[in-house]
């Protein structure tokens, strides 16, 4: 069903919505969709960052015990 709407139909699909709804509305939602956007790759970076690092706190202390006491 959505493989037949072409450019104009997404064109009109917009003045619908624009006339609806309002400009002072649609700049609102897409507001808090870039601030949601923003949040989550944010969250993204962070929860990999977390990743990373305790990844290489894993790996540097791979020495035995008794190896270490002895240097």
């Amino acid at each position: 069903m959505l493989n037949n709407i072409g450019p104009m139909g997404f064109i009109i699909i917009a003045i619908v919505v624009l006339v609806l709804f309002g400009r002072g509305k649609i700049s609102g939602v897409m507001g808090e969709v870039g601030k949601g956007i923003t949040a989550f790759r944010r969250g993204m970076d962070d929860s990999r960052r977390e990743i990373e690092e305790t990844n290489t706190t894993v790996a540097r202390d791979v020495t035995p015990t008794e190896e270490r006491d002895r240097v």
